[in-house]
């Protein structure tokens, strides 16, 4: 008891206005990320289930550069480097936030839905060419739907890991949660409460994300899943 009285929790209550909006900038970036990689992922993602000539070997390049770089130095180029080619390409910290995050996850849903797609079993794309249904119309009405659902418990990984990551965005002056939380400490020395803080509000938004992920996969199963 005597350790926990040591700290000053209430620190936490006079900073609520500045952790708050900190929160809620999180939460913005996380939710343009989500959407633009589930974009990027199904887009792609069909691409290289399809096999699309050059098509699929420019998505495959795209997945095997984000994955296999840090997201932190992404996040260095985009802010840093791109403008250096261009001033045209000088971000703020907020777009910067969400376009990495996008790029980030959309290279990781891009395998996701691939997987998802490619585990349709082939009679089922063939009896809605056999209905009349064109490629296309056969991707959205047979495939999507089915390869979603597949491919759900994988993207719910990928989500939580863009909200994540989003408190890497400290490092170029952004102030979501972690910078927040870290130019508060610096001015009154109290890391431990914000970093519990911190901690703990990173917990409950991945609870959510997967929470809310699997009420969806739940609601999307298969009847005979059920």
């Amino acid at each position: 008891m005597s350790l926990l009285a040591s700290f000053d929790w209430a620190t936490i209550w006079d900073n609520r206005r500045l952790l708050s909006d900190g929160v809620w900038r999180t939460i913005q970036v996380s939710a343009i990320g989500i959407v633009g990689a589930t974009v990027i992922g199904i887009a792609l993602g069909a691409v290289r289930a399809n096999r699309i000539p050059v098509l699929t070997q420019l998505a495959a390049a795209y997945v095997e550069v984000i994955r296999n770089t840090p997201i932190l130095a992404q996040i260095y180029l985009i802010f840093y480097g791109l403008p250096l080619l261009s001033q045209h390409l000088a971000f703020t910290g907020f777009t910067t936030a969400w376009l990495a995050v996008t790029i980030w996850g959309g290279a990781f849903n891009t395998e996701n839905f691939r997987a998802g797609f490619e585990a349709v079993p082939f009679r089922f794309r063939e009896a809605g060419l056999a209905l009349g249904f064109s490629r296309l119309a056969t991707f959205f009405r047979v495939t999507l739907p089915l390869g979603g659902r597949i491919a759900l418990p994988s993207t719910t990984n990928t989500y939580v890991s863009v909200m994540k990551n989003t408190s890497l965005m400290t490092a170029i002056g952004f102030q979501e949660l972690t910078g927040t939380s870290r130019s508060i400490s610096a001015s009154n020395f109290r890391d431990v409460e914000m970093l519990t803080t911190v901690g703990v509000t990173y917990l409950v938004l991945a609870w959510s994300i997967s929470g809310g992920m699997r009420l969806l996969e739940r609601r999307l199963s298969f009847e005979d899943a059920r």
